[in-house]
C-alpha cells in the first residue's frame, strides 16, 4: 500500500516536472496544530480533512486526538499519507477494534484495537513520530484529564477510545482511563499549553445526536445519547480554545456506519475546502509559485567566484 503511494507521487512529480507548471509552496507564518474529535465510525471524516491539507501542502506542528480521532491522529503522525489512511479505513469494521468480553468492566474490550494499531503505524512509541501527536483520555477514578505524549502508541489510543459502558478501562501505570471525550470532546486545550509551540489551533467538531430516529435501538444509544448531552454541556472550555472550527456536518450517519467511509471521508474534504481560505489567513499563508525549472536551476547552480584583495 505504502509503496503505491509513494509511485503514485512520483509519477505526479515526473510529469509536473515535464510539463513545466509552476510548483506551489504553502509558507505559513504561524504554526498549526490540528485537534480530532471523537465520534466512533464518523471519525472518517478526519482522514478527508488532512487529505485537504495535505494537498494544499499546510504545514501541521502537532495534532491531538480524542477517541476516534487519536486512531486518525495516530497513523497520520507516523507517516501515513491520507490516501493510506483512506485505504485502511474503508475496510476497517467494528469487529476489527473490539472483542466480546464477560468482564464486568464492559461489554467488549478494545485490546483488537491495541493489534490493529501495532499493523497500521509505522510507529510505536511516541518517540519516533514524525509530527508531534498528543492523545487525550479520562483517568476513571480522579474524573482527571490524562494527556499522553510520551510511551506507546496503542496503549494510549486505547485508552482514548475506551468508551464507558460498551469497552472496559484501560489500565496504564496502574491507572484506568476511559474515553477522552469525558474530558475534551475535541482536543484543543492540549495544543494551547505553552510547550507546544501552537500558535493556531483548528478543532474538527463531529457534533451530532448519537441517535437520530427517535427511540433508542439499543443500551449503547441510550448511553450514547446520554453522553451527548453532557458533553454539549462540557464544550465551553475547548470551544473557547479553538482559533477556527470546522463542523462538517454528521448528521445521519449512525455512530457504527463504518461501512459508509467513502461518504464521511468525502464530507470530511468538502468542508475543509470550505475553510481553506479562512486557514490561509489566519496562519498568514504566502504562496510562492516556482518552475519546476528554476529550482533545478537554483539546484546545480554554483556559487560566484570570491575574489580576494591582491
Amino acid at each position: 500500500m505504502k509503496q503505491f503511494s509513494q509511485i503514485s507521487r512520483s509519477i505526479q512529480v515526473f510529469f509536473r516536472e515535464l510539463s513545466g507548471v509552476p510548483e506551489t509552496k504553502a509558507v505559513s507564518q504561524r504554526t498549526l496544530g490540528i485537534a480530532l474529535g471523537g465520534g466512533f465510525a464518523r471519525g472518517m471524516v478526519h482522514i478527508g480533512v488532512l487529505k485537504v491539507l495535505e494537498e494544499a501542502q499546510i504545514p501541521i506542528a502537532a495534532i491531538s486526538g480524542t477517541s476516534s480521532g487519536s486512531i486518525i491522529a495516530a497513523g497520520f503522525c507516523s507517516g501515513l499519507s491520507a490516501a493510506e489512511l483512506a485505504e485502511v479505513g474503508c475496510h476497517l469494521r467494528f469487529k476489527d477494534i473490539a472483542r466480546l468480553t464477560l468482564d464486568r468492566g464492559g461489554f467488549c474490550s478494545n485490546d483488537r484495537l491495541g493489534a490493529f494499531l501495532t499493523r497500521m503505524c509505522p510507529c510505536k512509541d511516541f518517540s519516533e513520530l514524525r509530527t508531534p501527536l498528543v492523545v487525550v483520555a479520562t483517568e476513571l477514578i480522579s474524573g482527571q484529564p490524562a494527556i499522553f505524549r510520551k510511551g506507546s502508541i496503542c496503549e494510549a489510543v486505547r485508552a482514548s477510545c475506551a468508551y464507558p459502558g460498551m469497552f472496559t478501562p484501560v489500565e496504564i501505570n496502574g491507572v484506568l482511563h476511559v474515553d477522552g471525550m469525558l474530558s475534551y470532546e475535541v482536543p484543543t486545550t492540549p495544543l494551547k499549553l505553552k510547550q507546544m509551540g501552537i500558535d493556531c489551533v483548528m478543532g474538527v467538531h463531529l457534533q451530532s445526536h448519537w441517535n437520530q430516529s427517535g427511540a433508542p435501538r439499543h443500551f449503547f444509544d441510550v448511553i450514547g445519547q446520554c453522553f451527548a448531552i453532557a458533553q454539549t454541556r462540557m464544550s465551553l472550555q475547548w470551544e473557547k480554545d479553538a482559533d477556527l472550527l470546522l463542523r462538517p456536518n454528521v448528521d445521519g450517519f449512525a455512530f457504527d456506519d463504518f461501512a459508509r467511509a467513502p461518504e464521511l471521508i468525502a464530507l470530511g474534504e468538502e468542508s475543509m475546502r470550505a475553510m481553506l481560505p479562512a486557514l490561509k489567513h489566519k496562519l498568514g499563508i504566502v504562496e510562492l509559485k516556482e518552475t519546476p525549472a528554476k529550482i533545478a536551476a537554483a539546484k546545480v547552480a554554483k556559487p560566484a567566484a570570491v575574489q580576494t584583495p591582491a
